[in-house]
C-alpha cells in the first residue's frame, strides 16, 4: 500500500489516522548509492581473491620431505652441545667441512 515517488524522494503510506509521508534528500540517496557501489565492488574482489586462492592451492605441490625427515647427503659428526650434561642433545656437524 506504500506509493514510493523517486522523483521527489518521498514514500507515501497509509496509517490508521493520516498519510505517512518519508523524505529524504539527494544527497542522502546519492551517499547511500556511492555506499552500495563501493559494498559490491569489495564482493567482487572478494570473490576474486578466492578463486585466485583456490586456483594457487590446487596448483602447489606436494613437498617431497617433511618437516622431521631431513636426511643429510654427506656423512655427519654428532657433536654434544654440553659435554657434561647427560642428554641427547648434540650438533650434527658435516665432516667434509674445510678447516678454512
Amino acid at each position: 500500500m506504500a506509493v514510493p515517488n523517486y522523483t521527489y524522494l518521498k514514500l507515501k503510506m497509509p496509517s490508521p489516522n493520516d498519510v505517512i509521508m518519508i523524505e529524504s534528500t539527494y544527497e542522502h540517496a546519492y551517499d547511500y548509492d556511492v555506499e552500495c557501489i563501493e559494498c559490491a565492488e569489495a564482493l567482487i574482489e572478494a570473490e576474486t581473491l578466492i578463486a585466485d586462492l583456490d586456483r594457487l592451492d590446487s596448483q602447489l605441490l606436494e613437498p617431497k620431505h617433511r618437516a622431521g625427515t631431513f636426511e643429510p647427503k654427506e656423512a655427519v659428526k654428532l657433536v654434544p652441545v654440553d659435554p657434561a650434561c647427560p642428554d641427547d642433545r648434540a650438533l650434527r656437524i658435516s665432516t667434509t667441512l674445510n678447516i678454512k
